[in-house]
């Protein structure tokens, strides 16, 4: 099982970036999937979550800016970030976790048992 994470960059503040997540050994159809982030000398936070019949939902620092969304057929998870600050500069990591329900959510790191390596993502002018 490997999830491979990619897409962060250096931008502006402001800027936007797409964070990819793809993954292999599993089917993202049966799990549920989250990003999460961890800032120089802070503990990994949440950032968003998905569960697998569609449904999202976002920490309140980052919602109506980041947008997580998934797809089935090509196998990966996506994080969509728009209006990035200082403040959101962070390695960033996406997360599975395997359910049977299609409503489940989890937004607590030691609910995923899969997790990507990270990608960093720097916002500054």
């Amino acid at each position: 099982v490997q999830l491979q994470a990619s897409g962060g960059g250096l931008v502006q503040p402001g800027g936007s970036l797409r964070l990819s997540c793809a993954a292999s050994g599993l089917a993202v159809s049966s799990y549920a999937v989250g990003w999460f982030r961890q800032a120089p000398g802070k503990e990994r936070e949440y950032v968003a979550a998905a569960n697998r019949g569609g449904g999202a939902i976002h920490a309140d620092s980052v919602k109506g800016r980041f947008t997580i969304s998934r797809d089935n057929a090509k196998n990966a998870v996506f994080l969509r970030l728009n209006s990035l600050k200082p403040e959101d500069t962070a390695v960033y990591y996406c997360a599975a976790e395997w359910t049977g329900g299609s409503d489940t959510y989890y937004n607590t790191a030691a609910s995923y048992t899969h997790w990507g390596q990270g990608t960093l993502v720097t916002v500054s002018s």
